[in-house]
């Protein structure tokens, strides 16, 4: 790695340079206890106070020299490009609900917008009462509540939609209808945003369901993927092809969880804090198990399976992996692992933001050596994610020990 360069990412704990962040907005305004499971949230954001704790956040961040960069911010840079402004309308207005006339007059809609302005729709949505030249059967037939374009409320959890192996960039392929048209965004930034000019990829929304909560960086040449609710074992396959094809990894841990939505990623169930120490659900520290993926003549080779910490120890070259538990009884840990307890994110070693509402787990955390920055995050958790989960590390430093070249 080169002194100037912008993006690489080869670890969970080397201090943090530059993230990636969404700070909610309407999107959050447009949901309804008639919508909101199926956009994927648990309750009802008080919306101002979501905003304020997501400001406080990265604020947190600025103060340890972060580099803060803003999805909105770098969606409306790129939208002011006709090539990257024709890819958006193309993909929103690929929808066969909607037949060709709806489409086209969607499309007439979308091509008048102003970057800002279409930005807005693209994460926003656009309700049925806002298209005022809607007409013709599809849209007649519509019920008025209903959205032509539906809103993104999880893009806030920007570390799903992609995340970076090494110098490169893995756009994901997410799971949930509801979610997928937030890796056709992060795509179009990374192809046309200039800051991006010249980035590889590593995975694309084309390939098998992969979701970035689902992959953890354990160490330089050392990935866990979590195969659950999210990623499936196909995407963990093709990921493994993928980074071994390019030098990113020599091992990659494919780390079966429950298929459930208390534990839909890896990351809700286990994150590291520093360069051998992980924070994890205690009821899975002893049941969680990996199998160990390596290249052989440039071909996946799946070895059996072995308890999780065993085989991520072996496979990181440390004696054993520091476990420090979430909460210390079964009632304290599974209601902080609801919370977020788990989903914390690593500033530097032993520097990690947790949510302050998990006491326990950030007592367990301090009387292990890591200094915790407590955020608030009550309206933030209703889409069920942490600090992890609504970051997307762009620039990190290695990890002490590791190699810098």
């Amino acid at each position: 790695m080169t002194e100037t360069s912008e993006h690489r990412v080869t670890s969970e704990v080397g201090r943090l340079r530059t993230v990636l962040l969404h700070r909610p907005g309407a999107e959050l305004k447009r949901l309804t206890p008639r919508n909101s499971d199926k956009l994927l949230f648990d309750a009802i954001p008080w919306v101002g106070r979501a905003q304020e704790e997501h400001d406080a956040f990265a604020q947190a961040l600025r103060d340890r020299d972060v580099e803060v960069l803003y999805l909105t911010e770098l969606l409306q840079d790129v939208l002011e490009f006709e090539h990257a402004r024709e890819q958006a309308i193309a993909r929103v207005t690929d929808d066969r609900r909607w037949g060709d006339r709806l489409r086209a007059i969607v499309r007439d809609h979308l091509c008048g917008q102003d970057p800002e302005d279409l930005a807005s729709v693209l994460i926003a949505g656009l309700a049925h009462e806002e298209l005022k030249a809607g007409h013709g059967l599809v849209y007649r037939l519509m019920d008025p509540a209903d959205f032509i374009v539906d809103p993104l409320p999880s893009l806030l959890f920007t570390r799903d939609s992609s995340t970076w192996l090494g110098e490169r960039v893995a756009v994901t392929s997410l799971a949930m209808p509801a979610r997928r048209r937030e890796s056709a965004l992060t795509d179009l930034i990374y192809r046309h945003h200039p800051r991006f000019a010249g980035v590889e990829r590593v995975y694309d929304p084309s390939l098998e369901h992969l979701e970035g909560g689902d992959v953890l960086l354990l160490a330089p040449g050392v990935i866990a993927v979590g195969v659950g609710e999210r990623t499936t074992p196909a995407g963990a396959e093709r990921l493994a092809r993928q980074v071994f094809g390019a030098g990113l990894a020599r091992t990659v841990l494919a780390v079966p969880i429950a298929q459930q939505r208390a534990t839909m990623h890896l990351d809700t169930i286990c994150t590291m804090v520093d360069v051998d120490a992980v924070v994890m659900y205690p009821p899975v520290a002893d049941s969680l198990t990996a199998y160990t993926v390596t290249s052989v003549d440039g071909e996946p080779r799946t070895g059996e399976p072995r308890p999780f910490l065993t085989a991520a120890a072996e496979a990181m070259g440390v004696a054993r992996l520091r476990l420090i538990d979430t909460g210390l009884d079964p009632v304290t840990a599974e209601r902080e692992q609801w919370d977020d307890g788990n989903n914390t994110l690593a500033v530097a070693p032993r520097l990690a933001v947790a949510y302050e509402r998990n006491v326990e787990t950030n007592a367990q955390l301090e009387h292990a050596g890591i200094e915790v920055i407590r955020i608030s995050g009550s309206e933030l958790g209703s889409g069920r994610g942490g600090p992890r989960c609504m970051s997307c590390p762009i620039l990190r430093d290695p990890p002490p020990g590791a190699p810098t070249a």
